[in-house]
């Protein structure tokens, strides 16, 4: 009997410490410190950031990565466009231009002005070229959109507006199917890292980004414990 009570106490003592666990921290990545152009070791001057948002200020700064590379994880920010304008939040990303030849790209787009409207998996919050966002949930451009990014192991969800408009998994045959008939086909490398970079797009437009933050995931793809 003393037994089974020792083991009884011992197992609650663990729950306790599991349930206690902090999870990982949000990390900001609304720092210049956090940013560098792609194959380089500074960023160029033409992004800045003023009152925690990065901004492409004038284009022609080329586009940028993270310092930092994350596997599965959970991305949040906010994101404005010009009218007409266009841009695009790439994921496990590597530093080697072209960026889009190795990573899936969340759209940053003005659905109802900018030329790559006409093609639905052009469309914001799509996987670009690949997921059509499932519902129009942008907002004028007047307005942030708040953008979420889930990425666990092979499946990964693209939110916006608080609305799930696409999801894929790398690992599906619909998924191979969807990237044998898009503009990457013969890109060997596209997609297949599980870990990287985050990567902005400078389009030929100013782009505003802010509040961006992320944070580490765990197998169960939930927040992982420190």
């Amino acid at each position: 009997m003393r037994g089974r009570r020792i083991v009884s106490i011992l197992l609650a003592v663990l729950i306790a410490g599991c349930a206690s666990t902090p999870a990982a921290p949000w990390q900001s990545l609304a720092d210049t410190a956090q940013w560098r152009s792609v194959g380089a070791s500074t960023l160029d001057p033409r992004w800045q950031v003023s009152d925690g948002e990065l901004a492409l200020t004038v284009a022609g700064g080329g586009d940028i990565i993270s310092v930092g590379t994350y596997g599965d994880f959970e991305l949040e920010f906010e994101w404005r466009l010009p009218a007409g304008g266009n841009s695009g939040l790439f994921y496990r990303a590597v530093d080697a231009s072209p960026v889009w030849a190795r990573a899936v790209e969340y759209q940053l787009l003005d659905d109802r002005e900018a030329e790559d409207r006409i093609v639905p998996s052009h469309r914001a919050g799509a996987a670009y070229d690949l997921v059509a966002p499932a519902r129009d949930m942008l907002r004028t451009t007047d307005d942030y959109n708040h953008a979420r990014i889930v990425a666990c192991g092979p499946r990964v969800e693209h939110w916006l507006n608080g609305v799930r408009v696409a999801v894929y998994d790398t690992g599906s045959e619909d998924w191979r199917q969807r990237v044998a008939a898009s503009k990457f086909a013969g890109q060997a490398d596209f997609a297949m890292a599980r870990r990287g970079h985050l990567a902005l797009q400078d389009h030929g437009n100013v782009v505003y980004v802010r509040g961006m933050r992320i944070r580490a995931l765990g197998p169960d793809c939930r927040p992982a414990s420190l």
